[in-house]
């Protein structure tokens, strides 16, 4: 449970060697996807929940979902918790851990039903998340916290430069891994069900790697030709500078983000992948000491809130808070105006989150192009021709969860430099 801040994947690092490590992962995610629904459920159940140690709540939330989302019998969820009190050294909680869950099975069409009559608790979304979505989405809100709490497929991006995507999926059929071609994205493989990535061939040689066939988008869009000058702003962990490279030959590309761990993961994902790129730690907000020679094309996939990522990381709807928003768009417009001065005259920046929110998409854009006089909106494909279920704003194109692509949340707006005004 999220207590101290830290991401799912943060906390679940600590099994990662464990064999109980895809029930424990399963069993987290699951309550984290749904807690915003239990939690006051369980809560109804307690006569002071702040007087609950943190410890027990979560044990009687995570029992809670067992109870509710998995085929345990209830009896033996209500069991095991109780044992589970001593593993915490919370003995004396057992009686109420006992008493708690043994109410919450007799009780829980009633309790969640209560829960259930607003939308915010009948999704497990924060309220002023769900305000948000409603305001900026009022046909497709609900399909979008519909599809927050769906299990994300595993999409593939085969490297097309090494092998072909129809004889990759005959590998993987004589494997019994039954997958799809997703027909508009040309590199990328839906599996039926996720396996884990050492059993999918050509993983570790870098014929093959997990990523959103939303996220493939970005190649296509920022239209790199062989010896360009390539600037990944916020690059980690490196999974579309790599489909940079795989796409097309002979880039100057230089990889930056701001942070050591994570610069990390871009030189290992580069290094299984057979690829090369100059990667640099920097904070992309200041000059690089590498674009005094400015450049062609400059992808600056932003830190946001990722609400368009939900399904994968359900902790977000716990971690985020509504005045999070502007810090991101704070960070995002001085990411952008600081690489807008990097790019070359007639050059071509690419603006993109994982976020379903316009303050962070459209409207930090939209800024840019009023205050920059060398700035213009360049030329994309309309939404429909990139991706099914993809809506064109009045700026860029937006992919949301539980659109026909069914991809992930992302946008994409792409900008041009006409004069050397500004550089």
């Amino acid at each position: 449970m999220v207590f101290d801040g830290r991401s799912s994947d943060e906390a679940l690092r600590a099994f990662e060697e464990s064999s109980q490590r895809a029930a424990v992962r399963a069993i987290a995610l699951g309550t984290f996807r749904w807690f915003l629904r239990l939690a006051p459920a369980v809560d109804r159940l307690l006569s002071r929940p702040d007087g609950v140690p943190n410890e027990i709540r979560a044990l009687l939330i995570v029992s809670a979902h067992q109870i509710e989302y998995s085929r345990n019998v209830p009896q033996a969820t209500a069991h095991a918790a109780v044992d589970a009190t001593r593993i915490l050294r919370q003995g004396r909680a057992s009686g109420l851990v006992n008493a708690v869950l043994r109410r919450f099975v007799a009780e829980k069409a009633t309790l969640l039903g209560q829960v259930d009559r607003k939308l915010p608790g009948r999704t497990a979304h924060p309220q002023w998340l769900v305000k948000l979505l409603e305001t900026a989405w009022p046909n497709e809100h609900e399909s979008i916290l519909t599809a927050n709490n769906e299990h994300p497929p595993l999409v593939l991006r085969v490297d097309l430069s090494r092998k072909t995507r129809a004889s990759y999926l005959e590998e993987l059929a004589a494997l019994d891994i039954a997958a799809h071609a997703i027909e508009w994205a040309p590199a990328a493989i839906r599996l039926e069900h996720p396996v884990a990535v050492a059993q999918l061939p050509g993983f570790a040689d870098g014929v093959v790697s997990v990523q959103d066939a939303g996220a493939q988008l970005a190649a296509k869009l920022l239209d790199v030709l062989p010896g360009m000058r390539v600037l990944d702003a916020c690059a980690a962990p490196g999974g579309k500078t790599a489909h940079l490279l795989e796409s097309t030959p002979d880039l100057d590309l230089v990889a930056v983000d701001l942070d050591e761990d994570r610069v990390a993961l871009i030189r290992q994902n580069l290094e299984r992948l057979k690829r090369n790129a100059q990667v640099e730690i920097a904070d992309i907000r200041e000059p690089l000491a590498s674009s005094e020679r400015l450049f062609d094309r400059i992808l600056v996939d932003a830190p946001c809130s990722s609400t368009g990522v939900i399904r994968r990381h359900p902790d977000i709807k716990l971690l985020r808070r509504a005045s999070d928003i502007a810090a991101f768009t704070a960070t995002q417009e001085k990411i952008l105006r600081s690489t807008f001065r990097m790019l070359a005259p007639g050059g071509r920046l690419l603006y993109c989150t994982c976020s379903v929110l316009p303050a962070e998409n459209e409207e930090v854009v939209g800024r840019l192009l009023a205050d920059e006089p060398s700035a213009r909106v360049a030329a994309m494909p309309p939404a429909v021709a990139l991706a099914p279920g993809a809506l064109d704003r009045k700026l860029g194109i937006q992919l949301v969860p539980g659109s026909q692509a069914g991809t992930d949340g992302f946008y994409y707006a792409c900008v041009e430099k006409t004069t050397a005004v500004g550089t």
